[in-house]
């Protein structure tokens, strides 16, 4: 169940088309900006992750978070038990590995974890360019709120309602 300090995180299942259920996920520091497994490491990277402010101030503050995070991802029985909180009836054998995702997570310099949508923009005009960070979901950057709030930046149009 999500925790109310972590709103973006926690155990959720969802059936998908072909009826199987997919529990997850769990979040923990990517090894590499495209660190799709424990394998990938990208040494300059992983280090710019734990010297930033920030991420040294969120990890002081909740690094017992973070070391629960980390068991649940290694440990199909820590897993279990995280999901046997919100499905009793799951057992470890019904469990099966899924793929990883990479979801950044903006922190402010002073450690505040940005929980929507940052826009960034740069230049004005036809060589514009607007960066969208910080993507709180896959569901979410496919809205189409989202999609119109992106058009009206890039146009300066204002759009009537969906």
């Amino acid at each position: 169940m999500p925790d109310p300090a972590f709103p973006f995180l926690g155990v959720h299942a969802t059936r998908g088309v072909d009826g199987h259920v997919h529990a997850g996920p769990n979040a923990v520091l990517a090894l590499a900006r495209e660190g799709y497994s424990w394998g990938t490491v990208r040494p300059r990277e992983l280090a710019r992750s734990l010297t930033y402010p920030g991420m040294i101030r969120v990890a002081r503050r909740h690094w017992r978070y973070g070391l629960g995070e980390v068991q649940r991802s290694l440990s199909k029985r820590a897993m279990v038990r995280q999901i046997q909180r919100m499905l009793p009836e799951v057992q470890a054998r019904d469990l099966a590995p899924a793929g990883a995702g990479v979801r950044a997570q903006a922190v402010r310099p002073d450690g505040t974890l940005l929980d929507d949508f940052l826009f960034a923009e740069q230049g004005q005009g036809p060589g514009a360019v607007l960066h969208v960070l910080n993507a709180p979901s896959p569901a979410a950057t496919a809205a189409l709120p989202i999609g119109r709030e992106i058009l009206e930046r890039l146009t300066g149009e204002k759009l009537g309602p969906l």
